[in-house]
């Protein structure tokens, strides 16, 4: 397997031009997600990142972001605490509501998933604005948690997502 240092993890990320709406180029991870190597060196070089942290738990917003943040808490030996939309979770629940820039959202998770002075590892996809993932860190600081770090595959630098997370800082394995 090509070691993290050698493998380009731009090579496995496909750009669909207009999707999902005209002028938009969406960036598609499954090429990624198909290939073992490039996927297992993603989660490696975020783990490689991460080792030395004083991390208890990872988190990460539904859908795509569960797709790295689970191999990456198991590559910790950490927790995993998903974040889901409404409706989603079948036990007590905690809520967050939030503004995008078309409409509001809401986010949530289990009331005993994130405990008090934890520290949190938030993990997604794609950082583009940051609405969603600073939901998430919001919603982590109300349950008197520390936010250690935000971590994406991918991040739209030109899209200055990572201002809006601030201070809270922000890793990212592949830049546009």
């Amino acid at each position: 397997m090509p070691s993290t240092a050698t493998l380009d993890f731009r090579n496995y990320i496909r750009d669909i031009p207009d999707f999902p709406k005209p002028g938009i180029v969406f960036k598609d991870i499954t090429p990624l997600l198909a290939n073992y190597e490039a996927f297992h060196a993603a989660v490696q070089a975020m783990a490689d990142h991460f080792r030395k942290l004083p991390i208890d738990v990872v988190v990460a917003a539904e859908a795509r972001g569960f797709l790295f943040a689970a191999p990456l808490a198991l590559e910790l030996k950490v927790g995993f605490v998903p974040i889901r939309k409404p409706g989603k979770l079948p036990y007590e629940k905690r809520s967050y509501s939030y503004q995008l820039e078309y409409g509001n959202d809401t986010l949530e998770m289990h009331v005993d998933g994130i405990e008090k002075g934890q520290n949190v590892l938030v993990v997604d996809d794609l950082l583009a604005t940051g609405g969603t993932v600073e939901a998430c860190v919001k919603m982590i600081e109300d349950c008197e948690a520390k936010v250690v770090s935000c971590a994406f595959l991918i991040e739209l630098s030109f899209l200055n997502g990572a201002q809006r997370l601030a201070p809270h800082p922000v890793f990212s394995l592949i830049r546009y």
